[in-house]
């Protein structure tokens, strides 16, 4: 059965019990992380998904709290023997930071380093990601401070729809991309420049139309707000739950 795991929940700002916002989407011919704030590795472990099942990487944007961990990972995976090919997707204002930043790491240099390849997805609407007999993943760019894309996904076994907003204000390409979804998984930092509070992300699942809100990129630890789940459900009459770390949404 095809499901999303939370990896991470949190804001930029990280707490004990909360990594930073990143996930991985996980079919039968695919595992597809998306962003990597720090290395997984272990965190897979956890989940049962060894490193060598990891077939696609989705960065969102190139900021700290969603790349920084993307350098040690693949470090980690070529130490551990790794041999299968990895494919990377993202907007080439991302890909080309993080090709800059593997240069400056000498990459080029580590010997029997297994395949890379960068996959420059266009900066336009609804733009198809991926395709496998498991899902398809379509992308559109938000409205946060760099480039940044949201993400859809179609489920083709069970027929479910999920759409992760990523770091964005509210705007109409979240609520495209969650058309009809049967989940929302939607950031809640806070109503500032790049975000949005967790009524502005209820106020967009309803828009939407979709099934259930999932909170994520919330503050967390000594930053937790209380009244960040009733805000989000005084406006979307459906069902609202945060995002934890190690939560299974299966499809």
């Amino acid at each position: 059965m095809a499901k999303i795991i939370i990896l991470g929940s949190s804001n930029a700002l990280a707490s004990k019990d909360h990594e930073n916002a990143y996930m991985v989407i996980v079919g039968e011919e695919r595992t597809v992380l998306v962003d990597s704030p720090h290395n997984p590795i272990l965190r897979l472990q956890d989940i049962g998904v060894d490193h060598n099942e990891v077939t696609d990487m989705i960065l969102t944007h190139f900021h700290p709290d969603h790349v920084s961990g993307i350098p040690l990972f693949l470090m980690d995976m070529w130490l551990r023997g790794r041999k299968k090919p990895l494919k990377i997707y993202g907007l080439d204002h991302a890909l080309s930071r993080l090709e800059n930043l593997m240069d400056a790491f000498t990459w080029d240099k580590w010997p029997d380093f297994f395949p890379v390849t960068f996959n420059r997805i266009p900066s336009k609407k609804y733009s198809p990601l991926l395709k496998s007999d498991d899902f398809d993943i379509y992308a559109s760019e938000v409205r946060h401070m760099i480039p940044t894309i949201g993400l859809r996904v179609e489920f083709k076994g069970s027929g479910k729809i999920a759409a992760y907003s990523c770091d964005t204000e509210p705007c109409d390409e979240v609520v495209r991309l969650a058309e009809d979804a049967d989940i929302l998984i939607h950031e809640a930092s806070g109503a500032f420049k790049g975000h949005s509070s967790s009524k502005q992300a209820a106020e967009v699942a309803t828009k939407a139309d979709v099934e259930k809100l999932y909170l994520i990129h919330y503050p967390t630890g000594e930053f937790w707000q209380d009244n960040l789940l009733d805000d989000a459900r005084s406006h979307f009459d459906r069902r609202v739950e945060l995002a934890e770390d190690l939560m299974v949404l299966e499809f």
